[in-house]
């Protein structure tokens, strides 16, 4: 494969744990990446996970190399470019008032109506992220085994969505991690986000490398792998290091 001019990546269960930190190697290893090629992450997560998560851990890297950082919050619906100074929205594809309410509401009832809400969960289960609203089943906050021990043939998650789908015609459901539904614009997943990623960079999609932990039919990053981004399966942070201290040998 010719050495690829932008290299993407999923978050959560990519990057890093779910909803934890990058690993100071991944954190040294996409520091050294900047410094060769364009660099984007796309996750479901909002705009203050990316900035604790990853922001937050690249410690004081040069505003040059962070200028070739592009980041897509909530699937694109967002994209922040730095500026010299801070991460700064280049777009933002928010959900009407109206809609996140007919979301909220859709969500709420039918998890309640399939058994689906938890009584005793790890934080908020439902999250308005301005551009997205996630359900996830067990709070926020859930640790790893719990939301991977919660739904490991995806028959909730597909059932909830399923339901909640019916209910909002208007609006794009779908079963985001291992634990959740994201519910935004229609037309919206992460296959969207990359195309609006090449059109305001000029980056080529079979030019991109994408790194996902769920590129198989049905997962969350399977809509880029659809679209001809070339793409590497990964099974968690530790094997996306693996591969890109491989990647950076060519590079």
């Amino acid at each position: 494969m010719t050495a690829p001019t932008l290299v993407a990546f999923d978050l959560d269960d990519t990057l890093a744990p779910s909803k934890g930190l990058i690993d100071p190697r991944i954190a040294a290893l996409l520091r050294t990446l900047l410094r060769t090629v364009d660099v984007a992450i796309i996750s479901g997560g909002n705009e203050a996970q990316f900035r604790s998560q990853v922001i937050a851990q690249l410690g004081n890297a040069d505003p040059s190399d962070l200028a070739r950082l592009h980041l897509l919050p909530t699937c694109g619906t967002r994209y922040l470019r730095h500026d010299g100074t801070d991460f700064a929205p280049v777009y933002a594809h928010d959900l009407s008032e109206a809609d996140k309410q007919a979301a909220l509401t859709a969500l709420r009832e039918e998890a309640e109506r399939l058994g689906l809400w938890e009584a005793e969960p790890w934080g908020d289960i439902l999250e308005d992220r301005g551009s997205q609203i996630t359900f996830s089943a067990l709070g926020q906050r859930a640790p790893r085994e719990a939301k991977h021990d919660w739904d490991p043939t995806g028959a909730k998650r597909a059932a909830l969505r399923d339901a909640v789908a019916a209910r909002l015609p208007g609006l794009e459901v779908r079963s985001g991690g291992s634990t959740s539904i994201d519910i935004t614009q229609a037309g919206i997943d992460k296959a969207f986000g990359m195309r609006q990623l090449a059109a305001h960079t000029g980056i080529a999609l079979a030019e991109m490398l994408f790194y996902g932990d769920r590129l198989d039919e049905g997962g969350n990053d399977y809509p880029v792998l659809a679209i001809g981004v070339p793409a590497i399966a990964v099974d968690g942070w530790e094997d996306t290091a693996d591969k890109l201290d491989a990647l950076l040998l060519t590079l």
